[in-house]
């Protein structure tokens, strides 16, 4: 294997947020840094800002981020002289790790053996259970069949939970609460995990009812030195994704901290690990159980960056030079409490149907002041199906953890982010629950409180004239824009006459169709907005530096508010929920009959997995028909009322697009016998 050694070129083999993470950190530390990019992201952020970047293949992860050879090939290209690869895809194949220092790359994580190691769930819990660790029961054998299986869990107890042995994100996880369940969820793990990872071979656990997540970081070097960076709780959890960490954990008191932090630095030892790795265990209100290690470095990396003030990144890259670790563990301090939250492109009031597309607009609150966001995207950026919709994080540090949530929810709310739909309306809606206050907490929370979390804002008097202002201004440019006679009172967009005034009527339809009229009349004192009978002073500057954003005046009050207005429709930003409200142009052709359709539509682009149901048997409402995958998750696509399936539209290995006709779906009784 290629020992460590100083370097002065980085390829990270990675996309998107943290490719533009460890490219920070090593353009700070005097590197060059080498982006990868498969065909959907030739115009990626993470690729413009790079010091070179080359193409690696097509847009499906198996033929370019998870092909290694392709990967070897652009480092020999490029000069590189090491390879960091981030997290997810290749960052804990062993067979990666091998096959760079075969080609002479210094590897940017642990040896080839710990991956190999802690790379397989059940190899790592054995390990772990012969070093007196305690672990959850399960079974991780060899046997793969549905009847082993079926032996295992009834001998587990149910509920179990079924989980990828390779790599992690909640992809091919599944929760079986009974025997009659087990046989549909197996293979559906196993593609998700293949889909995800390349290796389909599951492992089983008994299922901890209501846990809480906790984790430990530890990083180690080629000396044999090895320290914790103290620990996360992950709790907050959503299909097994993570979705808000926080560090410390609010959940353990100072001997339980200590007891954890012995065994993570216990595991790491026990196979040679050098780098940084996350221990992970599920934990009740007494007991906590060893779980897996991740030997790379963790999304949530940023909650630890903060409470310690160190830079995890360079630590890896120093220790990959063979330096030793720049701290000992009493010299390691935390201070404060940090809280994370995922931003993801995705619908949470339609059940978080992965959301795809042109980003229309961006616009992120200031870091600095305890804020920090990692992002690989802005305005103008595509969020293609292929691959997993993480578009930020949001990283709030405050001296307390009440700090920390509150600074965090203001953050969210002024974050916009336009063309794609996202969660952070349901982050900020999370984050001010009581329970999390409180930290009432467990891994099911977010499930069982879903509808109370899942609602959307109706638009009010003030979206309605920011409304407004966006199609004025708008109205404004075009006529400053006009060569033919810019000053001719005929083509103003203002609601005044040669004569007396003039009154303007408006109208808007919302998210679910229903109709908002405005009436805009010229008054002495100024413009006025009449909505649902009220009346007040409206008026409106838009700002130099963002035409997207309005100073509003309406009754006396003064606000100011994000508007977008593109495709005929406007995205007013106040708060963390977009209103989308589309203006009805009354001077415009009507541009389609509307017919009522008997087929069954794609709710986002993706690839057909799987036909469940045959074509003219009966089906009650909410039947299974077919299975989308998209974003690396499965999605069911389910009968939409009692019928039939007429015909297919599509096959399975189709990529469809958002909206496409998937079927002839004939409504109606089943039929009888």
């Amino acid at each position: 294997m290629s020992s460590a050694r100083p370097f002065t070129s980085l390829l990270i083999a990675n996309r998107g947020e943290i490719a533009c993470r460890i490219a920070r950190t090593a353009r700070r530390m005097g590197l060059r840094t080498i982006a990868v990019y498969s065909e959907a992201d030739a115009r990626a952020r993470y690729v413009t800002t790079a010091d070179e970047a080359r193409l690696i293949g097509p847009a499906p992860a198996r033929d370019s981020y998870l092909d290694i050879a392709r990967i070897i090939e652009a480092a020999r290209a490029s000069g590189a002289e090491a390879v960091h690869p981030g997290y997810g895809f290749l960052s804990e194949k062993a067979a990666f790790a091998e096959a760079c220092a075969a080609a002479g790359l210094v590897f940017v994580g642990p040896p080839a053996a710990a991956i190999q190691a802690m790379g397989s769930k059940a190899t790592a819990k054995a390990l772990m259970e012969a070093a007196g660790v305690p672990v959850v029961p399960g079974y991780g054998g060899a046997e793969q069949d549905a009847a082993t299986f079926a032996r295992e869990a009834k001998r587990l107890g149910f509920p179990v939970l079924l989980k990828a042995v390779a790599g992690g994100g909640g992809k091919g996880m599944r929760i079986v609460r009974a025997a009659d369940d087990l046989e549909a969820a197996l293979p559906a793990a196993r593609r998700e995990a293949a889909a995800a990872f390349g290796d389909e071979t599951l492992m089983m656990e008994r299922f901890v009812e209501r846990p809480r997540h906790i984790e430990v970081q530890i990083f180690a070097d080629a000396h044999g030195n090895v320290v914790s960076l103290f620990e996360r709780e992950c709790t907050l959890q959503r299909r097994h994704q993570k979705v808000v960490e926080e560090a410390p954990s609010p959940s353990l008191d100072e001997a339980r901290r200590e007891a954890l932090y012995d065994a993570a630095r216990k595991a790491a030892a026990a196979i040679g690990y050098v780098g940084a790795g996350t221990v992970e265990f599920v934990a009740d209100a007494a007991n906590a159980w060893f779980i897996e290690m991740n030997t790379r470095l963790q999304v949530e990396h940023a909650v630890t960056e903060a409470i310690t003030g160190l830079d995890l990144v360079e630590w890896q890259i120093r220790v990959a030079m063979g330096e030793t670790l720049p701290l000992r563990q009493d010299e390691i301090k935390r201070a404060g409490h940090a809280v994370e939250a995922r931003i993801y492109a995705e619908d949470a009031n339609a059940g978080f149907l992965p959301s795809t597309g042109a980003i229309t607009h961006w616009r992120a609150p200031e870091a600095g002041f305890g804020i920090r966001i990692d992002t690989g995207f802005g305005a103008g950026d595509e969020v293609t199906p292929h691959y997993d919709p993480l578009l930020a994080k949001v990283i709030a540090h405050a001296p307390t953890r009440a700090a920390a949530l509150a600074r965090l929810r203001g953050a969210l709310s002024s974050f916009e982010v336009g063309g794609v739909a996202t969660n952070i309306a349901f982050l900020a809606r999370l984050l001010g629950e009581d329970a999390v206050a409180a930290n009432v907490l467990d891994t099911g929370y977010i499930e069982r409180e879903r509808a109370g979390l899942e609602k959307s804002s109706a638009p009010r008097a003030l979206h309605l004239a920011a409304a407004v202002a966006a199609i004025l201004a708008r109205e404004a440019d075009e006529t400053r824009r006009d060569p033919a006679d810019p000053w001719s009172p005929w083509s103003a967009g203002a609601p005044w006459m040669l004569f007396g005034s003039r009154a303007r009527v408006l109208e808007f339809r919302g998210k679910n169709g229903e109709a908002f009229t405005v009436r805009l009349e010229q008054e002495r004192a100024g413009m006025v907005l009449v909505f649902g009978g009220d009346g007040a002073l409206f008026a409106f500057e838009r700002e130099e530096r963002d035409p997207h954003r309005f100073a509003l005046t309406l009754g006396g009050a003064r606000h100011t508010v994000g508007a977008v207005l593109r495709d005929g429709a406007v995205t007013v930003f106040d708060g963390p929920q977009p209103i989308r409200l589309a203006f009805v142009d009354p001077f415009a052709a009507e541009a389609a009959t509307h017919h009522p359709t008997t087929g069954t539509l794609a709710p986002m682009p993706g690839t057909v997995l799987s036909l469940l149901a045959e074509p003219g048997a009966s089906l009650e409402a909410g039947a299974p028909i077919l299975i989308l995958e998209a974003m690396k998750m499965e999605h069911t696509v389910r009968a939409p009322s009692r019928g039939r399936v007429a015909r297919y539209s599509v096959a399975v290995g189709d990529f469809v697009s958002e909206g496409a006709a998937l079927m002839d779906f004939e409504a109606g009784e089943p039929r009888n016998g």
